[in-house]
């Protein structure tokens, strides 16, 4: 598993503490007269991801996506242009980091990546346009309708200090509950997405 030892990975963790099975890797950018050349993506990385689906992202300026839940599946994010944060909120009972919260602030001309595993609140906030690669391990047509979770952005009971105001979101997510109550939906059998 990628650890987060190194000082120069650490500096982007901005608020809170590493999180139980969080892989943050900063990426090697190969370049010449050319251009360039990153790995953006190992099997040797020993990351708890195996990718089922890829996707690019554009965002504009003030977007806010999240904070998503999923319980099936487990997610890469890498920044390739512009500049966000990345909120994780860990509700997994069993871990040794449950309840604990980590803020990272990541640069497209600084790339890393970061695989996070299913159990995790995730959110990602971009300042300006911004484009990143996120993978998932389970394809969207098999997990949207069934295990798409989430809360408000905003809860303070989050502890994610995002330091915004007022941001661009979907319909859905400006519908999310309270991070008290997503708890208590996932608790009641029966209840779905």
């Amino acid at each position: 598993m990628i650890t987060e030892t190194r000082p120069d990975l650490l500096s982007s963790l901005i608020a809170g503490k590493p999180l139980d099975g969080v892989a943050f890797k900063a990426l090697t950018e190969h370049t010449d007269a050319r251009g360039s050349f990153t790995e953006i993506f190992r099997d040797s990385w020993g990351t708890c991801l195996t990718p089922a689906q890829w996707s690019l992202v554009r965002s504009e300026p003030n977007v806010f996506r999240g904070m998503h839940l999923h319980r099936r599946h487990d997610e890469y994010f890498s920044l390739i242009e512009g500049h966000c944060l990345i909120g994780l909120r860990d509700i997994r009972p069993d871990s040794p980091t449950y309840n604990q919260s980590a803020l990272y602030e990541l640069t497209g001309t600084d790339p890393k990546v970061l695989v996070f595993p299913r159990g995790l609140l995730h959110g990602w906030y971009f300042f300006i346009p911004s484009i990143h690669v996120q993978a998932v391990s389970e394809d969207y047509a098999h997990y949207s309708h069934d295990d798409n979770w989430g809360c408000h952005w905003s809860d303070p009971e989050l502890e994610l200090p995002w330091g915004i105001s007022d941001p661009v979101l979907s319909d859905r997510a400006s519908q999310f509950p309270p991070l008290r109550q997503l708890l208590k939906n996932l608790a009641t059998p029966g209840f779905s997405a």
